[in-house]
């Protein structure tokens, strides 16, 4: 028997009860004392109840038989209770509880209805207006959904997809009565739907654009709908409708799916449209992110061909439903606050799908599944796309024929696009000029990922790659038909073709034809416009809307629409092929698994310059880890400097050359202490611990040392041995040779001791250790620490820890070792030593990392006597510190530092970026502490600021949508809860800002 008819009556009002009725409801149908909160319905009531105490007699669903008075035990209990529309038939709510128990049988997460005192789970209330009204009692699944989530992970967004099509499979094999129904979210309807309510769409203009866009999506349905599968769904599963698991990170997975209330019979793939629908709101600017829950649900329920043609349409078609019908309810039912809170999101669903074209949205589904593009088969719209035969191309642009051209390189490896070129609006031109002075013609092919097109700050993909090839070329150059062709448009200096199954566009052309007009294949179209820069663009279908550069995620489907016209132009095709994911398992084959990497899908970097790095699909991202490249990636004097001494010598320091000694003069020139006057050049930081160490023991003739906790000094024997780090080497502690000792760290965050007197305590500590008879004390050579924390995330000792540490360890005839390698050279912004923030002089310093900006360099700057004790183990030398293209290299940087007020940067720049990093923690309680200081600084992420219960999970997620949104920020510390931020020293207030902006949207939106 059919049930419910949206037709007959149109819009549903909802019943009209009240929480109090509610709770008499479950009460005397259900034998459930509780109070009762509304919940959201389009059309029905629903109701939160909280029971505490035993049921007096109400026992759960067909597939258990235990009351529920039993399984509470007196605990507190929730129910779902749902007082339906009385326009809806029993035998379809007998089918909604039947599909409850029938998936739960299948091992699915579902509500199961409650029976009433009666033992019936469909029970009945006379309304005030005498109205019978059918009333269900659900239990409840505990957990969040998705609803009120702002950007969803692709694993959250497959999960989804996952469980639709998994639901999708069981009821494949789930009949009932009451499945027959025509509903207004039936996909089947939703022409008429659309065209029904339009009228309720307030603005003409909206509604004119509202119809238009449906007629398209329903005409290209029209042509497969006959051979749709039908089936029993659920009709909703959305991300209002399934529950999740919320995993540490605070990804929410869902895994548990509720409201049966649409549940009918079918098209299969309408409910996966409806799933993929539900995700557009939540990254309206990327409505492709949908592809995740297609994905993911094809790997459970295989689509057709003809499902995959109908999918997009019926994307769209759900979006107009949604609006249409949502802006009936808010004005046919004016209390509604759940319809009129979900217009928005339903506004943005159908601007979402609506942006996507359909043929692109067709590629893009097709390649995500790994299925062929469009064929021309049997129940597809798009006609067949028929390559033109070798034999009968010939070569549009007769002045290439001789091959005096020159193809012209514009992607991120290009060597012409150095030293920020690339950034100048007239880069392309620029060498296209250089290369027309060399040859008659130059080419920029088809499928480059464009450099050139490449902002500094932007949160999503920019359009880098070229569906088109450009050829550079004198002024009225001939260009001719490739094959026969009629022309289909003419306007500017724009030309289109229509040739045997496919279209040309031809750009920067001046010609005489008129549309409509019968060209032969050799017959000349035009010739090159004045500004003597002509594209080409194939188009798979005559008339097909194609850009000319489109983002890279989009590329594959946009490739199978505007392919290569190499052919038609008489070269060999140039695309270029990058793919991070091979690159990533050609390391994988070679290298070890010990060899860290970042990221779960890491972009292949290629290049950088600046605070910038760039990938190879043109996308830049702001560089907030790289403390390295201090003075910027890729600096045009440093790289001169290298490159210039390459050509002259590089050898070692065995040899006599005076930039060796430049070098030193420059590093004791900026020594925090004069005492501190002579310079031993080493190749990293690992090797300047490991010869600071010992220096030490053998200046003492003692062997301990102290180390602080939870820091990390290298890779050497000896730097390993003194780093404490669990999370760089588990087991340090138990592997920690017997002459290394361990001092608490002095992190007054969340250390032993906070406050006011930490520096004093930590220090007594320190003490305690020493004075102990098993301790370090009697034989001490060294205490060695960073004196800003830089393991820890940026730290700062409390003020004069140092100070009274030093005293003591002098005190006991030990050497003091600043371990600089990190924070120091002018990176904390007020100081160029860490130690001069401190107010200490150390007697042993050692650095690295930034003294060669990415060269291997490092040094250790300490007193005359202590370097010459080093004469008695013999002598020492460096392969590659100290080599002459190692000190020019490091002078360079110096240079760089004083030159472009580097120091000065980091100190106005830092104290900026502190600025909106404290603003953020006001408002965004998981950032539990601020860091640090200049531009090396750490922001702590609690998931309680009272426990500082670390946010692990969560900072690894929150860097993975930072990279998303074109930023490079990683986890450090213990604990890995602290966003690193140690940029190049150029950092500008600019990437800064886009830093912070991007931070402020993934802890508002969501990671």
């Amino acid at each position: 028997m059919p049930g419910f008819d949206f037709f007959s009556g149109q819009g549903l009002v909802r019943p009209d009860v009240t929480a109090a009725d509610a709770e008499s409801m479950a009460s005397s149908l259900f034998g459930i004392t509780g109070t009762a909160r509304e919940l959201g319905s389009q059309q029905d009531r629903n109701f939160l109840i909280t029971a505490t105490g035993a049921a007096t007699g109400a026992a759960t669903g067909d597939s258990a038989g235990d009351s529920a008075g039993d399984s509470a035990g007196g605990a507190t209990q929730r129910y779902v209770l749902k007082v339906d529309n009385p326009a809806f038939s029993a035998a379809e709510l007998a089918a909604q509880d039947a599909v409850m128990v029938f998936l739960t049988e299948h091992g699915m997460r579902v509500p199961q209805p409650v029976r009433g005192l009666n033992g019936l789970s469909r029970q009945h209330w006379h309304a005030t207006d005498a109205a019978l009204l059918p009333v269900r009692l659900l239990t409840f699944l505990e957990g969040p959904s998705l609803e009120a989530r702002g950007y969803l992970a692709p694993p959250v967004v497959r999960a989804l997809g996952r469980l639709s099509g998994t639901t999708s499979l069981h009821l494949r094999d789930f009949a009932a009565d009451g499945l027959d129904r025509t509903l207004q979210w039936d996909l089947r309807n939703a022409k008429t739907v659309i065209d029904l309510l339009m009228r309720w769409v307030p603005a003409e203009e909206t509604r004119d654009q509202l119809r238009a866009i449906a007629d398209s999506a329903a005409a290209r349905l029209a042509a497969v709908a006959s051979v749709l599968r039908l089936q029993t769904i659920h009709g909703d599963i959305t991300d209002d409708n399934v529950i999740c698991r919320v995993l540490p990170n605070g990804h929410h997975v869902p895994e548990g799916v509720i409201d049966f209330g649409d549940l009918a019979t079918g098209w299969l793939v309408a409910e996966l449209a409806v799933t993929a629908a539900s995700v557009l709101h939540h990254m309206p600017d990327n409505p492709l992110a949908a592809l995740e829950a297609i994905v993911a649900f094809d790997e459970v329920v295989p689509l057709t061909e003809a499902e995959i043609t109908a999918l997009w349409p019926l994307i769209v078609l759900r979006g107009a439903v949604l609006v249409a019908s949502g802006e009936q309810q808010v004005q046919i039912d004016a209390d509604n606050d759940y319809a009129r809170h979900r217009m928005d999101a339903e506004w943005q669903v159908f601007a979402a799908a609506s942006a996507i074209g359909w043929e692109e949205a067709d590629a893009a589904i097709r390649q995500a599944l790994g299925r062929r593009p469009h064929t021309g088969a049997e129940h597809t719209t798009v006609p067949e796309h028929t390559t033109v035969p070798e034999q009968t191309t010939v070569p549009m642009i007769p002045a290439l024929a001789d091959g005096d051209y020159e193809m012209l390189d514009f992607t991120v490896t290009s060597p012409a696009l150095t030293d920020g070129l690339w950034q100048t609006t007239d880069a392309e031109w620029r060498l296209a000029q250089a290369a027309l002075a060399r040859r008659s013609a130059a080419v920029a092919p088809y499928g480059q990922f464009r450099l050139t097109r490449t902002p500094p700050h932007s949160r999503r993909e920019p359009d880098t790659f070229a569906l088109f090839t450009e050829v550079f070329l004198p002024a009225g150059s001939v260009i001719v038909a490739p094959a026969a062709a009629s022309v289909t448009e003419i306007g500017g200096d724009t030309l289109v073709l229509t040739l045997a199954g496919f279209g040309l566009r031809i750009g920067g052309i001046v010609s005489n034809l008129v549309p409509g007009a019968a060209i032969a294949a050799g017959e000349p179209v035009g010739v090159a416009s004045p500004v003597a820069r002509v594209t080409v663009q194939e188009l798979a279908r005559p008339g097909l809307p194609v850009p000319h550069f489109t983002q890279p995620s989009r590329a594959a489907a946009w490739a199978t629409l505007a392919p290569d016209p190499a052919r038609l132009l008489g070269l060999a095709p140039q695309a270029s092929v990058v793919d991070p994911a091979i690159e990533l398992a050609r390391r994988g084959a070679m290298m070890a698994a010990a060899q860290e990497k970042y990221y779960e899908r890491p972009p292949q970097i290629e290049r950088g310059w600046q605070e910038l790095l760039i990938d190879t699909h043109g996308r830049s991202y702001v560089d907030m880890v790289n403390n390295v490249a201090v003075i910027g990636h890729s600096h045009p004097r440093f790289t001169r400097a290298v490159s210039d001494q390459l050509a002259l010598l590089n050898t070692n320091s065995r040899f006599l050359y005076s930039a060796l000694a430049d070098l030193c003069e420059h590093i004791v020139a900026t020594s925090p202490d004069p005492i501190l006057d002579t310079v031993l050049l080493v190749n990293s930081g690992s090797e300047a611990v490991d010869l600071a160490l010992r220096l030490a023991r053998i200046h003492t003739g003692r062997s301990n040392v102290v180390a602080l906790r939870e820091g990390y000094h290298g890779w050497t024997s000896a730097s390993d041995a003194v780093s404490t780090s669990a999370y760089d080497n588990p087991f340090s502690l138990a592997s920690r040779p017997d002459w290394v000792h361990i001092a608490d760290v002095p992190n007054s965050y969340r250390g032993t001791h906070r406050g006011a007197g930490a520096a004093g305590e930590y220090a007594a500590d320190l003490a305690r250790l020493l004075a102990d008879p098993d301790g370090p004390g009697a034989d001490l050579a060294a205490f060695i620490c960073e004196p800003v924390l830089g393991n820890a995330g940026g730290v700062v000792p409390p003020a004069g820890y140092l100070a009274r540490v030093y005293e003591q360890v002098r005190a006991r005839g030990g050497l003091c070792i600043a371990d600089e390698v990190q924070v120091g050279y002018g990176r904390l912004g007020s100081h160029f030593w860490g130690v001069q923030q401190q107010g200490v002089v150390p007697d042993i310093l050692t650095v690295a990392k930034a003294m060669g900006n990415g060269y291997p360099l490092g040094a250790v700057l300490t007193r005359r006597d202590i370097a010459e004790s080093l004469a008695r183990e013999g002598n020492f030398f460096s392969s590659a510190g100290g080599s002459p293209v190692s000190c020019v290299a490091g002078l360079a940087v110096l240079d760089v530092i004083r030159d472009e007020s580097l120091q000065q940067n980091a100190d106005a720049v830092g104290r900026h970026l502190a600025g909106r990093l404290a603003e953020l923690a006001e408002r965004h309680p998981l950032i539990g502490m601020v860091h640090g200081l200049g531009l090396y600084m750490g922001v702590e992420l609690v998931r309680d600021r009272d426990t500082l219960e670390p946010a692990v999970s969560e900072t690894a997620a929150i860097c993975e949508r930072m990279l998303e949104l074109g930023v490079i920020v990683q986890p450090t510390s213990e604990r890995q809860n602290v966003l690193k931020i140690k940029p190049p020293l150029c950092l500008s207030r600019e990437s800064a800002d886009f830093f912070v902006d991007r931070l402020d949207e993934v802890l508002q939106g969501g990671w």
